[in-house]
Formats: C-alpha cells, sequence, structure tokens
C-alpha cells in the first residue's frame, strides 16, 4: 500500500523528501506494532529484549555503559532497564574487579533460558520483511545506513 493511501493524504506530498519522511516514521511504527505483537507473550518489550541481545551477544561480562553505548534506542535508560531484568532474576549484575564504580552485567541461566525459548519468534521476526526477497533487503538496508552517513 502506498503511503498517500495508508495515511489517507488527501493533496500531494510537498516534495520526496517529505514523502520519504513520512512514509519512513510511518513504517517504523509499523514495524515497532508488529515486533511488539511478538514479544508481548514472553512479557518483555523491545528495548529489555533489545539489553537481553546485547548481553548475549557480547559473551562476556559488559557494564551498563557499553550496554548503553550499543541500544539500538539511545533514549533508553540502560541502567533502569538493567535493574529491571535483574529484578525478574534475567541478568545478574556484579561490581567491576577494575573500577569499583562500575557495574559488570551478564545474562541469569534465566535470562538464557528465556532468549532460548524466545529463538521462535525470529522467524516470525524475518517474515514481518516477506514483502522484499534478500536482494531488496540488502538495498534497504544501504539505503537506511546512507541515509544515517
Amino acid at each position: 500500500m502506498k503511503i498517500e493511501e495508508a495515511i489517507q493524504q488527501k493533496r500531494p506530498f510537498r516534495n520526496n523528501y517529505q514523502m520519504a519522511m513520512v512514509n519512513l516514521i510511518y513504517t517504523n511504527n509499523w514495524v515497532t506494532d508488529q515486533l511488539r505483537k511478538h514479544l508481548k507473550p514472553y512479557g518483555v518489550t523491545m528495548k529489555q529484549y533489545n539489553v537481553l541481545r546485547i548481553l548475549n551477544g557480547a559473551g562476556e561480562p559488559i557494564t551498563t555503559s557499553t550496554i548503553r553505548a550499543r541500544l539500538l534506542d539511545k533514549m533508553s535508560d540502560a541502567s533502569r532497564m538493567v535493574e529491571r531484568l535483574h529484578q525478574r532474576g534475567l541478568v545478574v549484575r556484579n561490581i567491576c574487579p577494575g573500577d569499583k564504580r562500575l557495574v559488570d552485567v551478564t545474562l541469569s541461566a534465566k535470562g538464557v533460558e528465556l532468549l532460548q525459548n524466545m529463538k521462535g519468534i525470529e522467524q516470525s521476526m524475518d517474515d514481518i520483511f516477506d514483502k522484499l526477497d534478500k536482494e531488496e533487503a540488502v538495498v534497504l538496508s544501504e539505503l537506511l545506513d546512507k541515509l544515517r552517513g
């Protein structure tokens, strides 16, 4: 569906850049909605899932400042998210041996188990892009990289 139809646009866009911006914002919200639906049964927000994936990918304890640097949403409060995940028993926090002011964070056994149980949603997430072939997905990613400069 064209963006004009999706938002019931009556007048033409000011230019192609405005159309692209509106389309990007609209599509971002649509994708976010789809992802939330897949995560809801696990009781995990998108931001929490991002933190869990960062910790899983790190393979070693990392600080909250490292987590913050790797977050997809730079406006997120990494410390608060880590605290909530810790309260649920999904992460372990330890004082960093090299710097007592820092906290090292790792996945707990429960966090690893949750991510294992969530493996099935990876295909569901991929299916969000099923209207694109693999080459189109690469081109889309390259264009988004180019846009960010």
